[in-house]
């Protein structure tokens, strides 16, 4: 075996030597970002997997005796970064279709006049044709787990959790969105027609998808996704707290995006958003709340207490022109923040590691305090938190013997990403999707060499402009490019 050290490579060791066991994957060299307990960084490090269970975390030079001969695949990393693979919170996997579909738009007219009416459009293949789109683009760019925040009957979310995310190889807890009413904070009547679903209706089947999808495979979980204050009565919100905590599964729900689901909350109930939330029985471990952005001191006190946390999506707060969510404050009152990107049209990218950018630069813009957030804050919010906020942990969001092997590793043998003086700002100020290399997800190569193995990629950009094109048509809205330049 002959190593090129300028260059990545992969070995695969065919002969056993015989008495010596063999481990599946070995990654050798590269600096290793841990997230463990003591949060190590280890220069010049190795990651032994075996059976889809890390086995062996630590430098390259100790590991070697063990590893590098007596492994399925050996990965050369001497010239990337070996990190946990990154935890999406809150993702819109058939917004995928809708990029650029509705820029300058608040967010209220952006959901009645653009995105509800193509929703509400949507065929299952379709809908599935979006899916793949998303996770393609996800694992990309280093995704291993997101949460889905909400599936409704018309998109086929069987054909989904079996077609795209199955399939896929990446982890999903996926919402099933729950309703029985139509309104969105203020405004009446808000859903599109083709979205609206019955209560009973929307209930049933999510615990149908629980009893047949819950922990298959040990990487898709059901949630309850119910819409916003607006579109469901006390009594249901109650019950979906009651089932969830019952069946010990996970509830998500958006909540003070803008200022009118304050309004809403506070004419009808006499509370404010989190005190909402909470009064329905939705705070606690099991909860992600999306956004957050309008809350007092004292809801961010009662989301800490509760242990609830908040998924930050700062792209999409941005170009809708919700807020800003108070991150710094909630980190510094302990409440758990993870990151998400949102989706298709608020924010056209599903990338979380230029979300972990965003995240980083608009916190000292907010408190105007160039140290409001840290860098390492940042990559917390991307995996191991993202991971506390699922109840996956114990399991993955961190590299460390005994758990799960989800890791991505960053190539940093380029120009924007040279010298690489800091690792850590490296990786929240300059890197990309583009610059993840190889993808591992439950100890299976899911991407290597940028290559995804596990779904055909022309396949998937032929089906989902396919698709675009039959969506965009029957819901009778404009593909054009939308400019103020003369286009010829």
């Amino acid at each position: 075996m002959i190593e090129n050290c300028f260059k990545p490579f992969i070995v695969l060791n065919t002969l056993v030597i015989r008495g010596v066991p063999m481990t599946d994957i070995y990654l050798r060299g590269g600096w290793v970002i841990t997230l463990d307990k003591e949060r190590r960084i280890i220069r010049d490090g190795a990651v032994a997997i075996d059976q889809g269970e890390i086995v062996a975390v630590g430098k390259r030079e100790e590991l070697d005796r063990d590893y590098r001969y007596y492994s399925s695949i050996l990965i050369d990393t001497s010239r990337q970064i070996i990190m946990p693979g990154l935890v999406n919170t809150h993702v819109h996997m058939v917004q995928g279709l809708l990029r650029g579909c509705a820029n300058y738009l608040p967010l209220i007219d952006w959901l009645t006049k653009r995105v509800w009416p193509l929703q509400g459009n949507y065929k299952p293949d379709e809908a599935l044709a979006s899916a793949k789109l998303v996770i393609l683009e996800m694992i990309k760019s280093g995704t291993t787990t997101f949460l889905e925040t909400g599936l409704v009957g018309r998109y086929g979310p069987d054909q989904i959790i079996e077609e795209a995310i199955l399939k896929s190889g990446i982890r999903a807890a996926v919402a099933r969105h729950v309703m029985d009413l139509t309104g969105y904070a203020t405004q009446e009547n808000a859903l599109h027609p083709g979205l609206v679903e019955e209560g009973d209706t929307s209930f049933k089947d999510t615990i149908r998808l629980y009893h047949k999808f819950h922990g298959k495979g040990n990487r898709v979980w059901i949630w309850f996704g119910p819409r916003t204050p607006g579109a469901v009565s006390i009594e249901l919100y109650r019950k979906i707290s009651e089932t969830a905590r019952e069946l010990k599964t996970g509830i998500t729900m958006h909540l003070a995006e803008v200022r009118e689901d304050v309004e809403y909350t506070m004419r009808d109930f006499g509370k404010r958003p989190v005190e909402f939330a909470h009064w329905v029985g939705l705070t606690g471990p099991n909860v992600v709340l999306v956004h957050v952005i309008w809350v007092t001191d004292e809801e961010i006190r009662l989301l800490a207490e509760t242990g609830t946390t908040v998924s930050h999506n700062p792209c999409s707060n941005m170009k809708l022109a919700s807020g800003m969510c108070r991150v710094s404050d909630m980190l510094r009152m302990g409440v758990n923040v993870a990151l998400g990107t949102d989706g298709g049209p608020s924010n056209d990218t599903y990338d979380l590691l230029r979300e972990m950018k965003h995240a980083a630069l608009l916190q000292p813009v907010r408190a105007l305090n160039a140290q409001a957030v840290r860098v390492e804050e940042v990559i917390e919010m991307a995996t191991i938190n993202g991971a506390k906020a699922l109840g996956l942990d114990y399991m993955i969001g961190s590299i460390e013997v005994g758990k799960r092997a989800d890791i991505i590793t960053i190539d940093y043998w380029k120009p924007h990403l040279r010298p690489l003086n800091n690792p850590l700002s490296h990786l929240v100020y300059s890197a990309s999707g583009h610059d993840v290399r190889s993808v591992i997800i439950d100890g299976k190569m899911v991407m290597l060499n940028r290559r995804v193995l596990t779904l055909d990629e022309e396949r998937i950009l032929e089906e989902a402009d396919k698709a675009a094109y039959n969506l965009y048509n029957r819901a009778g809205i404009c593909r054009d490019m939308e400019t103020i330049w003369k286009i010829t």
